[in-house]
């Protein structure tokens, strides 16, 4: 068998530089890393050496560094690029709820339900990140308990420390994918590395901790000099995790997407493609259209000749027949699903058109911006993401 650090391309179903990417969800994919460190040894064949020797293992989840934004700034990330491991697949949509979700509860989209952004619901549509729904966009914590509406354990209910940002502890959608873990917060990123060494010190043999820097500065200020800077900004955290780990401890650094920058690029949703659509959910990148009753069809050509120009226009059973949720897909998970997905290979976001652009951040609360840099599509900028591993450097 090829030892991880020559396995730099996972066995996607299509090329890895072509489009659409799919997971593989058999074996080098984002839902797989925990299941492949709680489980036995051979469970962890494909990922990097250090793993499969450590005695502790610090899983460091950076959200929104794609392999391919992080190998065009390489020279910013040293220590990022000296470590063992390449790229693997994250999940489909390659959005945050859905993603991370993977990772920690060790299930695919279709087998969780948390199928993206935006999500339809009883008859709703749940903005899954900040847990709201309605015409007016309220709390939907009560009518829609997050506990229920995603009820796979996080680490198969091993209560894992997990160290995040202090304001997220309670929020709905850290109830729906992290109920029952061990939370520990932080407020600043300086205190990140502190509270790992506490964990590890103490005897935690797997610790999962959660920054959102690179997500948010691409969503806000796209692909430039801000990305740079924040990369370089990453690099310097995971020296400081190293620094504090001793050599028998190892981290592994992973992401659950990538990006591209769309900019202004925005399609709005055209007046015949909403005749035949009740509901829209998802996310510009990966946008589910709900068809009215008996129009799917319709549907499905209407907006294959407006947009299959910019990349996939699919039926819902496509989606479902290739898998692009999993192998198996729950009643509920069907459920959600549209019947129509619009899934761009151009840098383009498919947006409904309102009289007020609406804006949205990467972490959640209120909009402040609109986004530059974004994500949920197939394109391998999206798809592949690192899986690198190194032991610790503490003397």
């Amino acid at each position: 068998m090829e030892s991880p650090s020559q396995h730099n391309t996972p066995a996607a179903s299509g090329p890895i530089t072509g489009f659409p990417v799919l997971p593989d969800y058999r074996e080098s994919c984002l839902s797989n890393v925990v299941p492949a460190l709680l489980g036995p040894p051979d469970a962890a064949q494909w990922l990097p050496d250090p793993i499969r020797e450590a005695k502790a293992v610090v899983l460091l989840l950076i959200d929104g560094m794609g392999w391919e934004q992080l190998q065009d700034r390489a020279e910013l990330t040293p220590v990022m690029s000296a470590m063992e491991g390449g790229p693997i697949t994250t999940v489909a949509p390659t959005t945050t709820t859905t993603a991370l979700t993977s990772l920690v509860t060790g299930a695919t989209p279709g087998e969780h339900g948390l199928i993206g952004y935006q999500i339809y619901i009883q008859g709703q549509v749940l903005n899954a990140l900040r847990w709201t729904a309605g015409a007016k966009p309220s709390d939907a914590r009560k009518s829609l308990v997050p506990e229920q509406v995603q009820t796979r354990p996080a680490f198969f209910g091993r209560r894992v420390p997990a160290v995040g940002r202090s304001e997220f502890r309670g929020t709905g959608f850290t109830r729906a994918h992290l109920d029952g873990v061990d939370h520990r917060g932080y407020k600043l990123t300086s205190s990140i590395a502190v509270e790992v060494q506490k964990l590890v010190e103490g005897g935690e043999p797997l610790v999962y901790a959660y920054y959102d820097g690179p997500d948010r500065i691409a969503h806000e200020y796209g692909f430039g000099p801000y990305l740079d800077a924040e990369f370089a900004e990453v690099d310097r955290l995971v020296a400081q995790i190293l620094a504090v780990l001793p050599p028998e401890a190892a981290l592994l650094v992973v992401s659950d997407h990538g990006q591209v920058m769309v900019g202004d690029n925005k399609v709005e949703l055209a007046r015949d493609v909403l005749a035949l659509t009740a509901v829209t959910s998802g996310e510009a990148r990966f946008r589910w259209l709900h068809a009215r009753p008996g129009r799917a069809g319709e549907l499905l050509d209407a907006a294959s000749e407006r947009y299959g120009r910019h990349g996939l226009v699919v039926n819902r059973q496509q989606v479902l027949d290739e898998g692009w949720l999993g192998p198996h897909v729950s009643t509920e998970a069907r459920s959600r699903m549209g019947d129509v997905a619009l899934v761009p290979c151009d840098p383009v976001a498919f947006v409904e058109p309102k009289p007020v652009p609406q804006s949205q951040t990467g972490g959640g609360g209120r909009p402040t911006f609109e986004l530059l840099g974004r994500h949920g599509s197939l394109t391998s900028a999206e798809m592949l993401v690192p899986c690198l591993a190194a032991f610790g450097t503490r003397a």
